[in-house]
Parts: C-alpha cells; structure tokens; sequence
C-alpha cells in the first residue's frame, strides 16, 4: 500500500504547486476485497501510516451508516477501501460518479477468491465500466494461493492490456504435519463419561494437546456440522475453545475473534470464513481437522499462522482415515513442490451480463448496442462473446421491460424498474436457505437440506439419503426451517444429492492413485510393512499411525488378491447384483460427471432409476433390477470421449440439478422475483419456456464450470479407449467399503 500512497502525495504536492492546495478533488486509489470484514481490517491496518503521511482513507460497504455514506460524497477520502458489489453501486450516483474521476489505481485483494466466483466476471466488467468514467488506472491484484497467475493477471488486466506477474517464494516459510488419533483406554472411559464416542474423543485429546502447548491455535474444519461439533465436544472438555463460522450471527461472530485475540479463548473452531486475511491476532499454529481437499486451500489456511515476516508458519493436519491419510500426503506433497491448483474463472456469465446491461443504461441514459459490446468485450472473461449473444441477452431482459430497446435504432435505455432490478440482482452471490433435518425417532438433528433439494424434491412420505442413511419425510415445516424425518430400511427408487462440499481436484485424486500403486509395489515386493511404514514417515510429514493404517488397508488388499485402484486403473466390484462400486482415482467433479452419464444410460437401458453416490474415489451405484459388473464394464469401454457433451446435455434436462439452477439464474435475469412462491411455480413449464434462451443455456455453463468436469472426464474416457486406463471387475474389496462407510460428516 506504501506505494499508492507515494503516488497519492506526488499527485496532492502537484495540486500544491499548481492551485494552492492539496485536497484532491476525489477518490485516488480504490482498494477492493472480497469481504467487509476484511474492508475493516484493511483499514485499521492502514490508519496510522494514513493519519502520519495525512492522507484520507475510508470504508465503503453494504453496513455503511448514511452519515458516513453522505460524508464520502461530499468530501471523498483519498483511497477508499470497498467490496465489488458497493463499487458498482456508486455508479448509479452522480456525485459518486465525479467522485470517481480522479481513480487511478485499484488493487483488488485476494483476487483468487473473486476470479474463481462470478463476483469475478461482474467486477471485471466492472473495471471497464470505471474506465468509461476515470480513464485508464493502474490495476494490482494481490493472492498467496494462484496456480495460474498468467491467466489471471489477464483477468484483471482486461482483454487488451499487458500485465505483469511478480512472484514471491514463501513455501520454505511452511511447515506440515500429518497425525492420526487412534483411541485409547482413557478415551474409551472419558467417552462413557461425557457421552461422546470413543474416537471422537480422540480427536478432541490430540487437537487440545496442540492448542495447550501453543498460545493461540486456529481449527479449521470443511463443514459448519464439523465446527459445531468440536465445538460442543471441548465444552464437555470445559476447553477454552470458542467457534466461528458464516450461519452465526455477527455478534456472536466478533466476540469469537475478540474473545480469541485477547488471549481468553487458546484455540478457536472455524470455517473457511477466516481463510482469508481477517486480523485475529497472533496465531502460533493452524490445525486442519480432515483433508483440506485442496492445496490452496491448506497454504491458505496454514498460512494463517506466523503470519509476520521470516516466521514460520506450522499447521497440522488431523487425518480422519485411510482416504484423509493418504489425501493430505498428496497434497502437502504438491505444496511443498509449489505447485497450486488453477483458478478457473466463469467465461461469459449470460445473467453477470443481463444485470450489468441494467447497470450501463443507468450509467449512460440511452446507448447504442455498440457501445455496450465494446466495454464488455474489453472484460477479459467476455473476450469471446458474440455480437449475437448480446443482442439474445438485451431481447430477455427487454422482454422483462428491465431495459428499453429500440431494436430499429439499436440502442436501448432505462426503464423504470431498471435501477430496482440492477441493485436487487448486485449480489452473484447465491442466497440459498438450509433446512435442519430432525430424527423424530432420537429427537436429534441429523443434518441439513439446502433450500435446492427441498423445492425440488421434498414432499411428505419422501426418501432420501443423508449421511449415508436413509430417511422418509414425515412432516415439512418448511416456515420454521425444519423437516421432520424417521429413519427407514429397504430400497426404494432413491434420489442422488449430494450437498455442497470441497471437491478434491483430478490432480490430487491421481496423485491419491500413484501413492497406493507404489506402496503396493513395495508389499507386493515382499518388503517388511514395518521397513515401508518407516519409508513413508520418513518421506512424508505423516506420524506412524497414520503411515501404518495406509500400509495397513493396502496390504489387506494386496494379501486378499484384490487389484489396487490407482491413477491408471479402474475397479468395479460388487457385493450383490444391486450394488456396485467403481473405484476411480479421479476426483469429485470427474466422478460427478461419470457417474451421471453411467446413470443415465443405464436408466435408458433398464428403465428405472439408479442411485448414485460419489466420493473423489469412488462411485456407487444402487440399482432395482441386477447389473453386472461387466455390463458396467463394456458400458465404459464402449463410451467415446465426444459422446461426453451431448450425453451430459441430456442427462441434466429433468434433473432437480438443473431445474433449482434455472430458478436461481432466472432470478439473476429477473424472470422471477426474490419473494416468489416455489410452491406455485410449475418448473416443467418454467423449463419449456425457457429452455431456448441466453437463461437455459448460462444454467448449462453454471453446472459445466461449478460441478462437472468434461475436459478431465473426456481425457479419462480417451486413455479408457487406448488402454491406457485399464478397467478390471472383482468382488468388494477393503478399498471399496471403507470409502463411504467412512464418510458420514460430523
């Protein structure tokens, strides 16, 4: 930031000389960032160098007072540090738009979490919009956590800008650890005492030794059930422990940060919502309860800790069970060897665009279709739209009488309701409801639904799946958040869903495969297990139990005759004729997208549904009628890389999937309104009228970039063709049944 403020005491010594005086007559720098919270801290972080140089900086947001509002308008700061969401609300305001002439740099902080978002493609245009009123400025965009900064750097840079790429090394700074509890006699009894299992306990005695012998340590955990549960698992321990996450209340969470600051709380259970850079003080040590799933996201979490300069910064990763154990040594290996995954940006957002389009005739009255091309084909993400495209967009939105169209004169303007939509429609980010699932049999909470799954598929007398189990609907009382359920036992035509959680990346799930084909080679070798245990520990960062339950699950499948399932082989084994699993090492998003297309066609075949679950390494299917692994097997063999696309197309048509995305982006155009009531909404006839449009077809590109993956599947599916992936079928092997019967979320 040093740097800015030279350049804005350069430009107020100028002012000095040529009119007297050094107030600017507007906003110099623009400092953005994904979070207010972080908006807040970037400001106290600032305030005495700001105060010592004499330079005027503020915070704009969504909890801004109108006092304070109404005072940057009439004397704007010199940097104003803000969100993307309340820069593009300043544009509608005149005085704010003056106020944003004299802008020449904008830094956007931690720009990885806004390219990977559509808040990412809505900014980018964003910045061309600001340039119609600045002119051109200096862009910056800060990250710890891109793998592909050549890429982004053009993200931020727009489609005809250079850019430069600085990098600074900081992996010898981090340092890992891999531990595995395994429970003890005093767990057992403490269990008995507290009402906890006894390997939960263990948990909870290994994370609170780290937090005992360190002044201040971060938890993270992938899941609000997870924090919750730690949480109420260290009061029973009357452990200084607090617990912070998004579903609290703001309150509760500053006095979590506060509490944990001032030294009360020695540890405190969060979620990603301290991955990013919010000042909680001095952090000794960050522990990783399960799998981070991600590089990215370990460096980012670990990297909270020894968080000044020269200081390392140590983590520990908790691994939960054989798949954990072997994940995280994946991944730390990868983070140590540097590499990161890619940040995969949405190309050409059709509803970013639909409400950008709202955003511009309110910036310029009337303007030609021309102009509008023109600054958003300067958008990076939107390098490649057609001039059809566009125009598609501009008729929806127009039909909708969101926007003004002179199709004769090819210009269109504001319309009354165009300002209330654009600012209704601001926020790309999704606003979905949770629906706590009550046991009325235990009278304990089991879970969440997500509001997705309820409007297309919860009904009284319902079946589902939730962690792994199945439960039947009894009463929805969907007005106080809560569906009441009863555990059921037998088959039933069982729906898919999976809720959202961190997919492990196609690199990682193969890198997963090459570990267990090489330490199979080495039982297979007739190496000691004891000399192998000792090879991995030493190699990786993992203790001797986690090393010795990897060894351990590999050697049973070695010893029992079973095939390893690696990165270049496929299993497909079975207990009976109406479940199989296919162990593949591909990751969530890969799997997601076999899976769905094996489904599809062996519904088509079979006429009935099949159950589908998912893991990075595994796909399970339940079937009504007997299917053989062999029949499964040719299936694969016979499926081409490009019947991928069209098959996927399909498949998604009358999937609850895509008709919950359609009602989402659809409120993005402004088909429908925010309040509206699901109950009386026919999504049959919703997907008929719209399933020709820019709407139907951004829905498709939303599943495409957020849950599947056709480049990864299509290049399984080629190396299935050459032989190169082999494909073998036998009996359930230990692989295969510990996978899902370990991943019941806390």
């Amino acid at each position: 930031i040093l740097p800015i403020f030279h350049d804005i005491l350069v430009k107020k010594k100028k002012k000095m000389e040529n009119e007297g005086h050094h107030n600017l007559n507007g906003i110099t720098a623009l400092y953005i960032t994904p979070l207010k919270a972080l908006n807040r801290d970037m400001l106290s972080r600032i305030e005495w160098w700001s105060e010592e140089l004499n330079i005027t900086v503020a915070v704009r947001h969504g909890d801004t007072s109108k006092y304070e509002r109404q005072k940057q308008t009439r004397k704007p700061p010199d940097l104003l540090i803000t969100t993307p969401e309340t820069l593009q609300a300043m544009f509608t305001g005149s005085k704010l738009r003056i106020n944003l002439k004299e802008v020449d740099h904008v830094i956007v902080d931690e720009i990885h979490e806004l390219a990977g978002s559509k808040r990412g493609s809505q900014l980018s245009i964003a910045l061309e919009r600001l340039v119609e009123i600045s002119g051109e400025f200096k862009r910056i965009g800060l990250s710890a956590t891109v793998g592909n900064p050549e890429d982004i750097a053009k993200f931020l840079a727009g489609t005809y800008r250079e850019a430069i790429v600085i990098e600074v090394d900081m992996l010898k700074k981090l340092e890992f650890s891999i531990m595995t509890p395994i429970k003890n006699n005093t767990d057992i009894s403490l269990g008995k005492k507290i009402g906890y299992d006894p390997e939960f306990v263990s948990h909870l005695r290994v994370i609170s030794k780290i937090v005992n012998r360190s002044n201040s340590t971060l938890i993270f955990v992938n899941t609000r059930q997870s924090a919750e549960a730690l949480a109420s698992g260290f009061r029973a321990l009357e452990e200084p422990i607090g617990v912070h996450h998004g579903s609290l209340s703001f309150d509760a969470r500053l006095a979590a940060e506060e509490d944990f600051k001032s030294g009360r709380l020695k540890g405190l259970i969060c979620t990603s919502s301290m991955e990013l850079g919010i000042d909680i003080g001095r952090v000794d040590h960050v522990v990783q309860y399960g799998s981070p799933r991600q590089i990215a996201r370990l460096l980012q979490r670990v990297g909270r800790a020894g968080h000044k300069i020269h200081e390392i910064s140590v983590g520990t990763i908790i691994a939960l069970d054989f798949d954990d154990v072997v994940e995280s040594m994946a991944i730390v290996k990868s983070a140590l060897n540097g590499n990161i995954e890619n940040v995969n940006y949405h190309v050409g957002s059709f509803d970013v665009l639909a409400n950008q389009i709202a955003g511009m005739v309110i910036d310029f009255g009337e303007v030609s279709i021309d102009k509008i091309y023109s600054v958003v084909n300067r958008s990076f993400p939107f390098r490649n739209l057609e001039k059809e495209q566009l125009e598609a967009i501009v008729d929806q939105v127009s039909e909708y009488r969101l926007v003004w169209h002179e199709k004769n004169l090819n210009k269109i303007g504001r319309r009354r309701n165009s300002r209330i939509y654009y600012y209704d429609n601001l926020s790309m980010i999704p606003d979905e409801k949770r629906y706590e699932v009550f046991d009325i049999v235990t009278g304990k909470t089991v879970g969440t639904l997500d509001e997705a799954f309820v409007i297309n598929f919860a009904y009284n007398g319902a079946v589902f799946i939730t962690r792994g189990e199945m439960w039947r609907i009894i009463e929805l009382q969907t007005d106080k958040g809560r569906i009441k359920v009863e555990p059921v036992k037998g088959t039933g035509e069982i729906p898919s869903w999976v809720g959202e959680e961190i997919p492990v990346p196609f690199e990682i799930a193969q890198e997963v495969g090459r570990l267990r084909e090489k330490i199979a080679k080495q039982i297979m070798t007739k190496d000691d297990p004891e000399a192998i245990i000792n090879k991995i520990a030493f190699k990786y960062p993992v203790d001797y139990n986690g090393a010795t339950l990897l060894v351990d699950v590999i050697n049973e499948q070695v010893m029992k005759k079973h095939v390893i399932p690696d990165n270049n082989t496929i299993t497909i084994e079975s207990s009976n004729l109406s479940e199989i699993t296919i162990n593949t090492c591909f990751g969530h998003n890969t799997n997601q997208t076999l899976a769905r297309v094996i489904t599809s066609l062996l519904s088509a075949r079979f006429g009935s549904s099949i159950a589908q679950e998912i893991d990075p390494y595994r796909i399970k299917l339940t079937f009504q009628h007997n299917i053989s692994s062999n029949q499964l097997k040719e299936l694969l063999l016979e499926l081409k890389p490009h019947h991928l696309k069209p098959l996927i197309e399909i498949t998604l048509k009358n999937t609850t999937l895509i008709k919950w995305k359609m009602v989402h982006i659809a409120r993005k155009f402004g088909a429908l309104s925010k309040e509206i009531d699901y109950n009386k909404i026919s999504m049959k006839k919703l997907m008929e009228i719209y399933k020709d449009t820019p709407m139907y077809d951004e829905v498709v590109n939303e599943i495409f970039h957020d849950i599947l993956d056709i480049q990864n599947t299509q290049h399984v599916l080629s190396k299935i063709s050459n032989g190169e992936i082999a494909i073998v079928t036998g009996n359930m092997s230990p692989i295969s049944k510990i996978g899902f019967s370990m991943k019941k979320e806390l």
